[in-house]
């Protein structure tokens, strides 16, 4: 089945490094094929069995070989093609670079959606849509206020973020 795995915060700022023939080749070793990364942000498309806990493997083992402690956040190719889809901001080359999705690790219960501030960074906007939160920041992503680690403490879960151009692009690879 191919599937996209998200790792969160590698090769940010000279932080957590994690060159990408490394991370391919840890994808190999647990058990998937046909692997590809994309960008240095932690974009991996590879195939492996539905059964097979990529998350929990991927991250073990950077743990234990790179003493770093990853997320790894997954999906299908089809639940990615359902998120680009289901993107409920329009749509135009002109605002590729304010748009986003937080890729979340769980789906977070509707009691802590609705606790979510709608106006917490205007002109800022978001929209929670089954497990991921799209967002739309006009002034750049620099200075909103729509972080991870917001996202991450209201809904007791983990994000890791993409761009709008590095989702429809993961979507082609994995088509």
């Amino acid at each position: 089945m191919k599937q996209i795995a998200l790792l969160r915060g590698i090769n940010v700022g000279g932080k957590n490094k994690l060159p990408m023939r490394v991370l391919a080749a840890l994808f190999v070793e647990a058990g998937c094929t046909d692997v590809q990364t994309y960008i240095q942000s932690g974009n991996v498309v590879f195939d492996a069995p539905a059964k097979l806990d990529v998350p929990a493997l991927v991250s073990k083992s950077i743990s234990i070989q790179l003493g770093l402690s990853v997320p790894v956040v997954v999906r299908t190719a089809a639940e990615l093609a359902e998120v680009v889809a289901a993107n409920p901001f329009k749509s135009s080359r002109e605002d590729l670079e304010t748009r986003a999705v937080l890729f979340l690790a769980g789906r977070p219960p509707p009691a802590a959606i609705a606790r979510l501030d709608p106006l917490r960074s205007p002109p800022d906007e978001f929209a929670v849509r089954g497990g991921e939160i799209y967002l739309l920041c006009p002034n750049g992503f620099a200075r909103t206020k729509l972080s991870n680690d917001y996202f991450d403490r209201k809904l007791a879960t983990i994000s890791t973020g993409r761009n709008w151009r590095t989702v429809l692009k993961l979507a082609e690879l994995s088509s």
